[in-house]
């Protein structure tokens, strides 16, 4: 009996395993983070060169959270060094995948040491018998390596709640298939009508249709989640009912199994130095980095629209181009982060664009890098040109920027359509796989310029408040925490992984959401 009492009341050792994009690792370091606050110890899990490059970990919690490198295999036609989806070019993000499904063995023999290590819960820290995985969407092939150890695992979505409903568990697919681009541009049947918005556009449904098929991993990225979600007996939503609703509660309903929100995951941390820093030229900034800073300090309050699409993809040359004019049709100041596409030395701009922008005093084009929290965070910035990835969202709406959002690919649609609906932003029209310069220019200035500006910044602001609610964020994790204790107590209920189990669960979904 006293064994047990001090097992319960044992810190949790649970190893996080992202997968192999920043804009995934980044969310899971965060959650890592919370859980190591909490008193808890986390074994991160990657390929060696990308925790090289990742943010270093708050120094509060430096201790109890270790990094656990796994080289990946060499694939054919994958660039040396290739880690990450910001090391290779989109067509060859499929490769990734196929490295990715080599680290099975790798990984079993880590989890294999890890159990032995610390066998019937002996050990403290790093030395215990993990007590959960938590792990991403392309891990299919982890849960039953989990199981042969006896460690249960969650799938943890760092996609919003839309893009988890919107895809919904196979046993619905099945009921209501979807393969044509069309299927995609209306919501599926077991989202409530209320939410009908929520659905791609035309070239962001050809997209999904290719996630729907089979790439050179032979696996495609839907049924990678598919089996993650049947095989987990915990889904974990990077959500909050104060940003996403009703569609918190839906998930649990569409999945048949507790699908717990983790809150937003916002970068606090990052985002408090960042403020405090504001008018600090006390940092050991590259000679660009601090021309940058010093550009925004001569600009005048929320008068710079800070453009960035993330690294996950480029920009197409077209897109450049007519991002580039429209951005000088709008006629505001603008700081344009720009990713140099891999082997080029950097973007092709339209000619004279920038000498123009800098004559004129307007605009700065950053070909790479760019401290993005920093750069928010300056009084200077307005509004936030973005691709509506939600890790940047959730780094803008900590500072009350509104948005102007041109989605590119993924649950950036989806996101994208929400954040319009929820009127914190407005999205540059499409006409086909292209969009107009004039189009650019002309949200730009309804977004930057004029009452209707004002009324987005206000709700932005609104969302602001939300993600500042330190404490409310933190019950979330504090929920989850709950939880995993509670399966290690063996208290965690059954779940729905049955065959009969999920017909039942189509039947009463059809019977609630009719087609």
């Amino acid at each position: 009996m006293a064994e047990s009492k001090r097992d319960e009341a044992s810190p949790l050792h649970v190893v996080v395993f992202p997968w192999l994009a920043f804009g995934h690792m980044i969310p899971f370091l965060e959650l890592s983070e919370q859980l190591a606050k909490r008193g808890h110890f986390v074994t991160f899990v990657s390929a060696p060169r990308n925790l090289a490059r990742l943010r270093p970990v708050v120094p509060e919690v430096r201790p109890r959270i270790r990094l656990a490198p796994l080289p990946l295999p060499r694939v054919e036609g994958l660039p040396d060094g290739a880690e990450s989806t910001a090391d290779v070019p989109p067509e060859k993000v499929e490769l990734l995948k196929v490295a990715f499904d080599g680290l099975a063995a790798p990984f079993a023999a880590f989890l294999a040491g890890a159990c032995a290590g610390g066998k019937s819960g002996a050990g403290e820290g790093h030395g215990r018998k993990p007590d959960w995985i938590v792990h991403d969407f392309a891990h299919h092939w982890l849960p039953p390596i989990a199981d042969e150890h006896g460690v249960p695992c969650a799938a943890f979505f760092i996609f919003p709640a839309a893009c988890v409903a919107f895809i919904g568990p196979k046993a619905l697919n099945d009921a209501h298939p979807r393969s044509a681009a069309a299927d995609f541009t209306v919501a599926p049947p077991w989202i409530p009508s209320s939410l009908s918005h929520v659905a791609y556009r035309g070239h962001e449904a050809e997209w999904v249709v290719g996630a729907w098929g089979p790439n050179a991993s032979g696996v495609s990225d839907t049924a990678r989640i598919w089996e993650t979600m049947e095989r987990c007996p915990l889904l974990v939503c990077r959500c909050s009912r104060e940003v996403d609703g009703p569609l918190c509660d839906l998930l649990g309903e569409i999945y048949g199994k507790p699908v717990l929100p983790s809150g937003l995951l916002a970068p606090h941390d990052a985002a408090t130095r960042a403020s405090s820093a504001a008018g600090d030229d006390d940092h050991d900034d590259d000679e660009e980095t601090a021309g940058l800073m010093r550009w925004l300090d001569a600009q005048p309050g929320r008068s710079v629209l800070y453009v960035a699409f993330g690294s996950e993809a480029p920009l197409a040359p077209e897109h450049v181009r007519a991002l580039a004019l429209g951005l000088e049709l709008a006629g505001v100041r603008f700081l344009w982060a720009l990713r140099r596409p891999l082997g080029e030395a950097r973007p092709e701009l339209p000619d004279g664009f920038e000498a123009r922008a800098r004559a004129a005093g307007r605009g700065v084009v950053r070909v790479g890098w760019v401290p993005q929290v920093r750069v928010l965070a300056h009084a200077a910035v307005g509004a936030f040109l973005t691709h509506a990835g939600w890790s940047s969202l959730m780094e803008s709406f900590l500072f009350g920027h509104p948005l102007v959002m041109l989605p590119l690919f993924a649950d950036q649609g989806l996101t994208a359509r929400l954040m319009a609906a929820r009127r914190v932003g407005l999205e540059v029209p499409w006409n086909g796989r292209a969009f107009a310069a004039e189009d650019v220019a002309a949200t730009v200035r309804r977004v930057m310029v004029g009452e209707e500006g004002k009324e987005l910044a206000r709700n932005a602001g609104e969302l602001r408040e939300v993600l500042w609610d330190t404490a409310r964020q933190g019950r979330y994790i504090d929920e989850l925490v709950e939880h995993l204790q509670q399966r290690r107590r063996g208290a965690l209920a059954a779940t729905c992984t049955s065959t009969t189990q999920c017909s039942v669960l189509v039947d009463k979904l059809d019977v609630l959401f009719p087609s």
